[in-house]
């Protein structure tokens, strides 16, 4: 059975992250009221990125992940900007000093 790790666009324009075995399901449930106390009270919500893996596990691994990242790092996985996700992986300190570096010729 495959699963998925997708993200919704909420009405507020806030970004909801989940996993699931049934993606059709699990979307109607949010549309309905019914996904979580997040969409329910931002509704609609719009499905804007997903990916599919093997085991559920895999799915909801990814989910705690990218939970984790900042919005300008979801949004760029949301556009299919896979090259600017090492540099938004970076701390803002971090990006910070490197360009200070590179502003220095360092």
């Amino acid at each position: 059975m495959n699963a998925y790790m997708y993200i919704l666009r909420c009405a507020d324009d806030s970004y909801y992250v989940g996993s699931t075995t049934n993606l059709e399901a699990r979307l109607y449930q949010h549309q309905m009221g019914e996904g979580s106390n997040h969409t329910k009270k931002h509704l609609p919500v719009t499905l804007v990125y997903c990916e599919e893996f093997e085991r559920i596990d895999g799915a909801f691994a990814r989910e705690k992940q990218v939970q984790k990242w900042r919005r300008q790092k979801k949004e760029a996985l949301i556009n299919h900007e896979f090259e600017k996700l090492p540099e938004l992986s970076m701390s803002r300190s971090s990006r910070a000093s490197t360009s200070s570096a590179t502003e220095y010729g360092v």
